[in-house]
């Protein structure tokens, strides 16, 4: 069938909504989406997103130093093959700006800003049963009747300010590195205070204290990082990559976390103190996710494994900073390495070597409120500020569907749905919201791979769901409620087999007040997890119910 019998079916059996999909967001996952359903597919859909430009979370981060930790060459779009030829990117790891120029690049190649709606946020979405459509609503008035409602809105997109005291009476300058201005911010010659020492305070802290005249950086909890070891990639190594596109994105969908890392044949137990420190020594030169993702498989599983590769980075930080006893404070305690968000490093450990930056552990002596000022402590200590960043992350995963009222069968909300944490198929659909699909939602592999590979995985699955049921002539698809409680109980397993739910992370849901402690990614791996999925499809959409005619998953899935 061409794209015009396509576009003609689908208009002449779609008479019931105004058109055949909504998407939530224009970032990798809802652009590719689009083209997916309407370039290739012939359908009509329209992406509703609330900033006045296309990047997602790469429009919306634009913190001194934001940048990609995945290498440039795999971070990016792999469906096109001219598209990922012609793309130069400037560095091994590609800055904000870099990257929202690519999806900006994409979005014209491929036509798709008309039919994307800037400035607007989507507020509820409701399945309505008498005729399996989703109504939805924005924030500027508008409703829109969809077939298939697909969320796109990003893991990483609801920015977590936290409750302290008095947030709200600085009278300095206070920005969130998740909302920063586009227009930039000059520190220099400001006393400035960051709040948060995860990915994003690392990756800004050493470029505001270039700027800033006093530095204050407030730890609650120190971090493992690695270097990033960033700069221009060989001309080389960019043409012997051109060459192997077919192999690079063989691999890296094959592969466990949508990186080239394999981990080592032998565990961290397994080897002797010089093998070991010689492998590690290697991955930290080379720098990247070596070590975490292409180090010792036992170190996720042994806290004696992992303690080996601990002590190897502590004595990393301690050879960087110069005061024992800030070094101290910079090393992680408490908890294995690699059970967080592993950020890479240009120069963090190195800025706390310079008199005008301090750090100050917050967890000792926690932040009782932020006055008009700046910042006091438990003990009464006073830190005047004229500027505040608040590097506090996000309420990851769930947060950005919660924020949306969307109601499924009956009105059941799908937030109350996901008090106790979320409750999906495959991290794609939830029982009893039918044709709503979730690209990399909670429960996929996701946030522990390379995105881009496990949002192509996904943005295909979902189109071929989509083509599935208009080939059948059906109206509605969605997990079982079987399938979906032992996808839960199976990812919970996985979880706990491991050393992760040993951490208070955003993996966990620990930072945010309230929210349940439950592992909301999946462990299966990206390529494992891509063929299960696979199978599933091929096995007639194994655990999913069709208008109403369920089949029946196999225990292969959950094992």
């Amino acid at each position: 069938m061409t794209t015009a019998e396509r576009t003609a079916e689908s208009t002449s059996g779609g008479q019931d909504v105004d058109v055949d999909a909504v998407i939530i967001g224009a970032g990798f996952s809802g652009l590719y989406m689009l083209h997916t359903l309407r370039n290739r597919m012939g359908l009509r859909a329209r992406v509703f997103e609330r900033g006045s430009g296309v990047g997602g979370t790469w429009y919306w981060n634009r913190y001194p130093g934001a940048r990609s930790d995945s290498d440039s060459y795999i971070y990016g779009f792999t469906f096109d093959r001219d598209l990922w030829l012609e793309w130069e990117w400037s560095e091994r790891y590609p800055e904000q700006h870099e990257i929202r120029a690519y999806l900006e690049h994409v979005t014209e190649r491929f036509d798709l800003a008309r039919d994307i709606t800037f400035s607007t946020n989507v507020l509820a979405a409701t399945f309505d049963e008498s005729t399996d459509t989703w109504e939805v609503a924005t924030d500027t008035g508008e409703t829109v009747r969809t077939r298939y409602l697909i969320t796109a809105v990003g893991a990483l997109s609801a920015s977590n300010t936290p409750p302290f005291v008095g947030v709200d009476t600085f009278a300095g300058e206070t920005y969130h590195t998740g909302h920063w201005p586009h227009e930039g911010v000059d520190f220099s010659g400001k006393r400035v205070g960051v709040i948060g020492s995860g990915a994003s305070a690392v990756q800004a802290v050493p470029l505001i204290a270039q700027e800033a005249s006093d530095l204050t950086v407030f730890q609650r909890t120190a971090n493992y990082i690695v270097p990033a070891n960033n700069g221009p990639v060989a001309p080389e190594v960019k043409e012997a990559r051109k060459r192997d596109w077919e192999g690079i994105r063989e691999r890296i969908r094959a592969s466990n976390f949508g990186f080239e890392l394999e981990f080592e044949e032998k565990g961290a137990l397994e080897v002797s103190d010089e093998e070991l420190r010689e492998q590690l020594q290697k991955r930290w030169d080379e720098g990247g996710f070596g070590i975490w993702l292409g180090g010792y498989v036992d170190m996720f599983f042994s806290d004696e494994a992992n303690a080996r590769v601990r002590e190897f980075l502590h004595e990393k930080i301690r050879e960087k900073v110069d005061d024992p006893e800030v070094a101290e404070l910079l090393v992680p305690k408490g908890y294995p390495f690699g059970v967080k968000r592993n950020p890479l490093d240009s120069g963090y450990f190195e800025t706390f070597n310079l008199p005008h930056v301090h750090l100050v552990d917050v967890k000792a002596n926690p932040i009782a409120e932020i006055t008009a000022t700046g910042v006091r402590l438990a003990d009464g200590t006073r830190f005047d500020l004229d500027a505040i960043v608040y590097a506090t992350g996000f309420d990851a995963m769930t947060g950005p569907l919660a924020r949306i009222d969307i109601r499924g069968r009956g009105e059941e909300l799908l937030r109350e749905k996901w008090g106790e944490g979320p409750r999906t198929y495959l991290g794609l659909m939830s029982a009893d919201f039918p044709n709503l699909f979730m690209i990399t939602g909670p429960q996929s592999p996701s946030v522990l791979s390379n995105m881009p590979v496990s949002i192509e995985q996904h943005v295909e699955m979902i189109a071929r769901a989509i083509g599935d049921l208009r080939e059948r002539g059906a109206s509605r698809m969605e997990p079982t409620r079987e399938a979906e409680d032992a996808w839960v109980t199976h990812n919970q397993e996985a979880a706990n087999a491991t050393l992760f739910p040993k951490a208070d992370t955003w993996y966990m849901g620990a930072n945010i007040p309230g929210k349940p402690r439950v592992f909301m990614p999946n462990l299966d791996f990206v390529g494992p997890y891509r063929a299960k999925c696979a199978a599933i499809v091929e096995n007639g959409w194994e655990g999913f119910a069709i208008d109403g005619e369920a089949v029946p998953a196999r225990e292969e899935v959950f094992a």
